[in-house]
């Protein structure tokens, strides 16, 4: 008699609380996409863990989570340091036994440094803050995740990881990393009930990545700049996320969803002779 049977595909209950009883901890998740992942996930129902390094954001977002009925917990740390995240780790686990969605989305493209004008120490800057608190913070917690039956890691990185960067190639590399890094890891664990998969985000607006101002008098263009013809938010990321995290996506693993308006099927960067550097929104045409 086989095993193999349709019982075998979770059974969603109620589809307006989608993490219902679930632990997430999301990094970076004070501000900007990971503050809409984080209210997103406690909207429907789950216990979340945020890390972030800016203590104002921080109790920001954890109080307006709370005042609309959700659970939040903030933590002050540094992602990219070893005994912050075992800090990290300790204090969620002591709290909870352990986790059942893990999202690694903090990272950065400053100080941009053009690849002559780069050094060992900007490469360093760009590893730290994009590959290695990836590392390190999955690491801490996948152990935790396999004794507890399995959870779904879900690593935001760009669309640059997934298409030519001329901006900054050091960038696009490390994003390439985390992108394969998730298929490697989601084929490693699988059968630990562990699924990891990644979202390549572009053109979305947040304080860190401004994409309104200097554009206010092309916005005619957008629909030549992204296939869907506007501007993405933080809550279109977090829907994303949001699928990834639940029972929605319970068949998918090891795959890197471009959440991008379609910018990576139909665009990309152009050079720029007036502006003489590549653009990714060219003002005419």
């Amino acid at each position: 008699m086989t095993s193999q049977n349709v019982d075998n595909v979770p059974v969603i209950e109620d589809w307006s609380n989608l993490l219902g009883g679930k632990i997430a901890v999301v990094t970076g998740g004070a501000d900007g996409i990971g503050k809409g992942i984080s209210s997103l996930f406690a909207a429907h129902g789950a216990f979340v863990e945020i890390v972030d390094h800016d203590d104002s954001l921080l109790n920001e977002t954890v109080e307006g989570i709370r005042a609309l009925g959700g659970h939040a917990h903030g933590h002050i740390a540094d992602v990219t340091d070893e005994k912050h995240v075992e800090e990290f780790r300790q204090s969620v686990i002591e709290r909870h036994g352990s986790i059942d969605v893990l999202v690694n989305n903090v990272g950065d493209y400053r100080p941009l440094v053009r690849f002559l004008d780069s050094s060992p120490e900007s490469w360093k800057k760009m590893y730290d803050i994009n590959l290695h608190h990836v590392f390190l913070v999955t690491h801490a917690f996948l152990q935790p995740m396999i004794d507890s039956g399995g959870g779904s890691i879900i690593n935001v990185h760009s669309v640059e990881g997934m298409r030519a960067y001329p901006g900054d190639p050091v960038y696009g590399a490390m994003k390439a990393a985390v992108n394969h890094f998730s298929t490697c890891l989601a084929a490693s664990y699988g059968r630990n009930r562990i699924r990891v998969n990644g979202m390549g985000v572009d053109i979305t607006q947040t304080k860190q990545v401004d994409y309104i101002s200097g554009y206010e008098d092309v916005e005619n263009l957008w629909e030549s700049w992204a296939p869907v013809g506007r501007l993405g938010w933080p809550e279109d990321q977090a829907r994303v996320a949001l699928f990834l995290a639940s029972d929605f996506s319970s068949f998918v693993t090891g795959h890197n969803i471009p959440v991008d308006g379609g910018t990576h099927a139909g665009g990309g960067w152009f050079f720029s002779p007036e502006a003489k550097r590549f653009v990714n929104r060219p003002k005419k045409l």
